[in-house]
């Protein structure tokens, strides 16, 4: 299991760091009453009780957080549970695999991200706290 989560979270963030975000964000998810209370900005995400340093992303779209997974494939969602306090989402991405996410709304600048899934064959598994740290500055990778 820790390769997997390992492996995952290299290939996520490989993704962010490349500029994945700028590149194709996901669409919009409409009335997902959960991600309105979610702040734009600048976040840092970081696996709770990892050593690994937290990675700082511009997210003006919180819907960007549905798919860490899979960051800027074409995806289609099902709500399974949405709520002004968090929400789940299973999404299907053509020929790139699949993954549930549940979103945990403790404020609208710090939350709990929990996904799982398959991404080019590879199963992942991540767990993260997200803090809104600020506004976007120039240098940010932004998610649209």
């Amino acid at each position: 299991m820790t390769f997997h989560r390992r492996s995952g979270r290299i290939a996520v963030f490989g993704l962010l760091l490349a500029g994945g975000l700028a590149a194709a964000a996901p669409a919009r998810a409409p009335g997902l009453a959960a991600l309105t209370r979610v702040e734009a900005g600048q976040w840092q995400l970081k696996e709770p009780g990892a050593s690994a340093v937290a990675r700082s992303l511009c997210i003006s779209d919180p819907a960007i957080l549905l798919q860490l997974g899979h960051v800027g494939a074409q995806c289609s969602r099902f709500v399974i549970a949405d709520s002004p306090e968090g929400a789940t989402v299973h999404y299907t991405c053509r020929g790139a695999g699949h993954g549930r996410t549940t979103i945990a709304i403790e404020t609208p600048r710090l939350l709990r991200v929990q996904t799982q899934g398959i991404a080019s064959g590879a199963p992942f598994d991540m767990d993260y706290e997200g803090r809104r740290i600020g506004d976007c500055g120039a240098k940010s990778v932004a998610a649209h």
